[in-house]
C-alpha cells in the first residue's frame, strides 16, 4: 500500500501519517481520499502558512478567504461575490475542455454563494509563438474560453494574454467569475444540524476528472499526453440549468449549506462541509447518480464530473427542493446524512469503503514551512546605458507588433462581451466597466500580472501587481475595492521557487495594505514546472472596484481638436525589464521599476477624482512599453493623432519607452489642463504638459510623423495572422 500511496501522490513520511492517524492501512477508496484531500491543489500545504500574511479584512468586506468566493459590501445592500481560479495543467493536456472546465468551476464558485454571475475575465499565458504547439494551445483554450461563457450567458468583458518561453510546456488558464447577491442572501458552505439530508444536485457522475486535483498537484514530466483522462469534459447549458435551479432554490429558504463539486469532486465537497460545520458526514454511494455502469466507489468518490454540487437541506422541505430541480430536468438525488460523530463514512453496496476521522481529512492536511531563498537583487540599469537599435518611431511601430503588445481582438472577439446588456466598457482597454442592473452603479473589473518584474525581483513584482490593478480600477473611475488572485508558480520543494512565492505575496500584501485593497479569494498553482522547468513567477491579480455612475467612465480613445494630453506621474526613464529592453534589445537585465507605494495613492486618487468630475476627455494608464505605447494605444482607440512636443528629461528612447510606475495619460480641454496643472502641483503629484490631439499621424520628437493606418496594421495584423499558420507573424 506503501507504493500506491506513492502512486498516489502522497509522500512516504505522509503515508506514516496517516497510518499513524487511522491506527491501520487504509483501503484503496481511503487512500484516493487522503490524495484528493491533501495534494498541493486541495490543501495549500506549501503556502497556507505564507497566505496567512495578507491582508484580507476591511469594513466592506463580507466574507474572505475560505469559503468558495469571496464577498464585499457595494453599498444599497449589495454584494459582489468573485473568485479566480487555475485550471493550468488540464489546459495543456486537452485545452478546450480544460478551459472550459475551468470556466464552469469558477462559474460554480460564485452562484455557490448566492450570487448570480454578471462577468468573467481570464488572465492566459502561452509559450513562444515558434514553439510547435503554441498555436493549437492558443486556439483550443481561446475556443473554450468562449464556447463555455457564450453558451452559458455571461460577459467575458476582460484578460490578459502573454507568451514566454517558460510556459513552453506548461500554459497558464486563469479564470476569474465576478456575480451580485443581496447582501442578506449569501450561502456557505458549512453544514450544520445532525440528522439533516445531504442532496446530491446536476449532472451524472462519470469516470472523467478522476484525479484531476492530483494532477494538478505535480510537475509534467515526459507522460503529459498521457494525463488525458484526468480532464474533466463540461456541458454550459446543464450548468446554466443548475444555476436557476440552485437560484430558486436557494430562495425557497430549503438550504442549509451548499458546496461546489470542484477538484476533488465528491469528496472534497463532502468533507469540507463537514469539517466546516464540526459534524460527520456520512454517504451512501448506492444512491449516487451515474452515467456509467458499474462504477466503484473509489472511482464515485473522485470523479470530477462538471455540473455538480452538494446540499445540506432542510428535512421538511425535501419534496418542494427534488420538485425544482426536476423542473429543471436535473438529478437529485438523497446520498446521505449529517452525524454527530466528525467521522467521514463512505458506503457501497453495505460495505463501509472508508471511515476516516473528518477534521483531519479537511482542517489539518500537512503543512509545510518550506526551506526558500530570495531572489537576488538586479542592479540598477542606467537608461543612458542602453543604446537605442533604431529610431524611437520605428521602436514604437515594432513593439506594438510584438506578441505580448500586439492587439488581442482575435482573442476577445471570440468572447461574447456584451451578452446581458450591461457592458459599459469591453476589452481592449485598462478596465471593463459592467452596469449593475439599470444602474447608474457600477463595477470595474481587471487582471493582470508582469511576471518579468516577478522573476528579477519578487517583493517588488508583488507591489507591482497590485498597483497595477489599482491604476487600471482607478483610470475608469472607480473605487478600488478587493483582489482575488492566482498564484502561480513552480516547484515548491526547490527553494529559489519558493522564495519566489515568499517575495511576491511580501509585495502584494505590502501593496495592498498600502491602498486598502483587501485579498478576499484566490487560489494556489504551483508545480508549474515541466521536465525541471519552471514557469516565470506568475502571480495573477483580479481587482474589482466599484463606479458610482458608470455614464463617467472613462475610455482611452483620444479626442480630436486640440486637446491637451497631460502625464501625470514621474518619469525617470526605467528601462530595467522594460518590453523595450528584452524585445528590441535583446536583454532581460536590470531591476525591475520600484513602485512607490504612496505615490500610486496619491497620483490614482487624484486621477480618478478627475474622472468622475467629468474633467477630463480621455485616460490611460501607462504599463508595458511605457509612454510611447500608450499614447499609441489611446491614438489608436480614436482614430486621432497627437503631436507630442515635450518628453520628461533624460534620453527620448528612456523617457518613451521606460516602464516607471504610478503613472497615467489623460486628455483635457486647454483651460482645464491649465487648471489641473495647478491642482496637481498643490497636491503634489507630478505633472507634465506633453502636446496636443489632432491629425492623422503621431509625431514624437525628432521624429518623422507616424501614420495611425501604419500603427494599427502592426498592432492589429500580427495575431490573426499567425492564428492563421503565418509564423512569420512575430
Amino acid at each position: 500500500m506503501r507504493a500506491a500511496a506513492l502512486a498516489h501522490g502522497l509522500k512516504s513520511d505522509e503515508y506514516d501519517r496517516i497510518l499513524a492517524l487511522i491506527g491501520r492501512a487504509p483501503s484503496l477508496t481511503e487512500l484516493g481520499v487522503f490524495s484528493a484531500m491533501w495534494n498541493e491543489h486541495c490543501s495549500y500545504k506549501s503556502s497556507r502558512i505564507h497566505l496567512r500574511k495578507l491582508p484580507t479584512k476591511a469594513p466592506w468586506v463580507i466574507k474572505g478567504p475560505g469559503e468558495n468566493a469571496g464577498v464585499i459590501d457595494i453599498g444599497d445592500g449589495d454584494a459582489c461575490v468573485f473568485k479566480m481560479e487555475s485550471h493550468n495543467h488540464p489546459s495543456f493536456i486537452e485545452p478546450y475542455q480544460g478551459a472550459a472546465t475551468g470556466v464552469g468551476g469558477i462559474l460554480r464558485d460564485v452562484f455557490t454563494m448566492g450570487a448570480r454571475p454578471i462577468a468573467c475575465l481570464n488572465l492566459l499565458r502561452f509559450g513562444r509563438p515558434d514553439h510547435p504547439k503554441t498555436r493549437h494551445l492558443v486556439g483550443g483554450v481561446v475556443a473554450g474560453v468562449g464556447g463555455y461563457g457564450n453558451s452559458f450567458g455571461v460577459p467575458t468583458v476582460g484578460g490578459s494574454t502573454e507568451f514566454d518561453a517558460s510556459y513552453d510546456g506548461n500554459i497558464l488558464v486563469n479564470a476569474m467569475a465576478v456575480g451580485l447577491a443581496r447582501t442578506d442572501a449569501i450561502f456557505y458552505s458549512a453544514a450544520a444540524g445532525v440528522g439533516n439530508p445531504i442532496v446530491y444536485l446536476g449532472s451524472k457522475t462519470g469516470r472523467d476528472g478522476i484525479h484531476g486535483a492530483s494532477m494538478a498537484s505535480a510537475s509534467f514530466e515526459a507522460d503529459a499526453e498521457e494525463k488525458r483522462p484526468t480532464v474533466q469534459v463540461g456541458d454550459p447549458f446543464s450548468e446554466k440549468l443548475l444555476l436557476e435551479a440552485c437560484l430558486e432554490l436557494m430562495a425557497s429558504g430549503a438550504v442549509i449549506a451548499i458546496q461546489d463539486m470542484g477538484a476533488a469532486g465528491l469528496t472534497s465537497s463532502a468533507v469540507e462541509m463537514g469539517a466546516k460545520g464540526n459534524l460527520g458526514i456520512e454517504l451512501d454511494l448506492d444512491a449516487l447518480p451515474c452515467r456509467e455502469t458499474g462504477m466503484t466507489a473509489y472511482e464515485m468518490m473522485l470523479s470530477e464530473s462538471q455540473e455538480r454540487m452538494l446540499m445540506v437541506l432542510r428535512p421538511e422541505q425535501e419534496r418542494e427542493a427534488e420538485a425544482i430541480f426536476r423542473k429543471w430536468g436535473l438529478d437529485f438525488a438523497i446520498i446521505g446524512v449529517t452525524t454527530d460523530t466528525l467521522r467521514f463514512v463512505v458506503k457501497h453496496k453495505g460495505i463501509i469503503e472508508a471511515d476516516l476521522p473528518i477534521k483531519e481529512l479537511g482542517d489539518e492536511a500537512p503543512v509545510y514551512d518550506r526551506p526558500h531563498v530570495a531572489t537576488p537583487k538586479a542592479p540598477v540599469l542606467d537608461p543612458a546605458s542602453v543604446t537605442p537599435p533604431v529610431s524611437d518611431s520605428e521602436a514604437l511601430v515594432a513593439l506594438l507588433a510584438t506578441p505580448d503588445l500586439c492587439s488581442k481582438r482575435w482573442v476577445w472577439e471570440q468572447y461574447d462581451h456584451l451578452i446581458l446588456g450591461n457592458t459599459v466598457r469591453a476589452p481592449g482597454g485598462d478596465a471593463a466597466v459592467v452596469r449593475i442592473g439599470e444602474g447608474p452603479k457600477g463595477l470595474v473589473l481587471t487582471t493582470d500580472v508582469t511576471a518579468r518584474y516577478c522573476a528579477a525581483d519578487p517583493v517588488e513584482g508583488g507591489r507591482q501587481a497590485v498597483a497595477e490593478a489599482w491604476r487600471n480600477i482607478s483610470v475608469r473611475g472607480g473605487t478600488p475595492l478587493a483582489l482575488t488572485d492566482n498564484l502561480n508558480f513552480g516547484n515548491p520543494e526547490k527553494p529559489q521557487i519558493m522564495g519566489q512565492l515568499v517575495g511576491c505575496l511580501e509585495g502584494i500584501g505590502e501593496a495592498a495594505r498600502a491602498l486598502d485593497f483587501p485579498i478576499v479569494s484566490g487560489n494556489v498553482s504551483l508545480y508549474n514546472e515541466t521536465q525541471g522547468t519552471g514557469i516565470l513567477p506568475t502571480p495573477a491579480i483580479g481587482g474589482v472596484g466599484v463606479i458610482a455612475d458608470v455614464a463617467v467612465a472613462s475610455t482611452l480613445a483620444l479626442p480630436d481638436g486640440g486637446k491637451t494630453i497631460l502625464l501625470i506621474g514621474e518619469t525617470k526613464g526605467w528601462l530595467g525589464q522594460s518590453a523595450y529592453l528584452r524585445d528590441l534589445c535583446g536583454r532581460r537585465d536590470g531591476a525591475p521599476p520600484p513602485v512607490d507605494l504612496a505615490a500610486e495613492r496619491r497620483n490614482g486618487d487624484f486621477v480618478r477624482a478627475l474622472v468622475v468630475g467629468r474633467r477630463v476627455l480621455a485616460a490611460h494608464d501607462l504599463s508595458d512599453g511605457g509612454l510611447a505605447v500608450a499614447l499609441a494605444e489611446m491614438a489608436m482607440a480614436g482614430g486621432v493623432g497627437a503631436t507630442i512636443d515635450r518628453l520628461p528629461a533624460g534620453p527620448d528612447h528612456a523617457s518613451l519607452f521606460g516602464e516607471d510606475q504610478g503613472r497615467y495619460l489623460i486628455v483635457a480641454e486647454p483651460a482645464e489642463a491649465t487648471k489641473i496643472l495647478a491642482e496637481a502641483a498643490a497636491a503634489g503629484v507630478p505633472a507634465l504638459e506633453l502636446g496636443a490631439t489632432g491629425g492623422p499621424t503621431l509625431n514624437l520628437p525628432g521624429e518623422a510623423p507616424i501614420l495611425l493606418s501604419v500603427l494599427q496594421h502592426a498592432h492589429e495584423a500580427p495575431l490573426p495572422a499567425y492564428m492563421a499558420g503565418n509564423n512569420g507573424a512575430f
